[in-house]
């Protein structure tokens, strides 16, 4: 149970991360809402994201393994700095660096101290988005999960 609370928490993250940009900013690939996909995945997020060449708003609402809610929020720039994140229980910080045009990997942090890196990429039709998490949870266990969403 843990477990799949910490993959709801870092897939809250990885939307955050990919989404969300301020609206003055040209989208691209990562811009769009973003629904877990229930069949390749064990919880319900939905994420609406802004994202352009500068950086990336995320903005996630969700159910964790346990049928929580969950909110989760950021806004931050392509450029390695930390910025704050709200609503993510074992964290604080996030930043965010583009590795391509489809790739987007946010560090996630928790009073300077990394606990979680995660990657998000896009597929070539735009269609999927897969992020990867890894890490430890809010309980210092060892977190690897891939989530899959659907552009809605």
């Amino acid at each position: 149970m843990l477990t799949k609370k910490f993959a709801a928490f870092a897939t809250v993250l990885i939307f955050f991360v990919l989404t969300i940009g301020v609206v003055a900013r040209a989208a691209d690939q990562h811009s769009g809402t973003w629904k877990m996909n229930a069949a390749k995945s064990k919880y319900s997020i939905t994420s609406t994201i802004e994202s352009d060449e500068n950086g990336v708003k995320v903005n996630s609402e969700g159910t964790d393994g346990e049928g929580k809610p969950t909110h989760v929020q950021y806004d931050a720039k392509f450029d390695g700095q930390d910025y704050p994140i709200t609503g993510a229980p074992n964290a604080d910080t996030i930043s965010v660096k583009r590795i391509d045009a489809n790739t987007i990997q946010s560090t996630v942090k928790k009073g300077g101290e990394v606990v979680m890196t995660v990657t998000s990429t896009v597929s070539k039709d735009g269609k999927t988005r897969t992020s990867t998490f890894i890490g430890k949870d809010a309980q210092s266990r060892d977190v690897n999960n891939v989530v899959v969403y659907d552009k809605q």
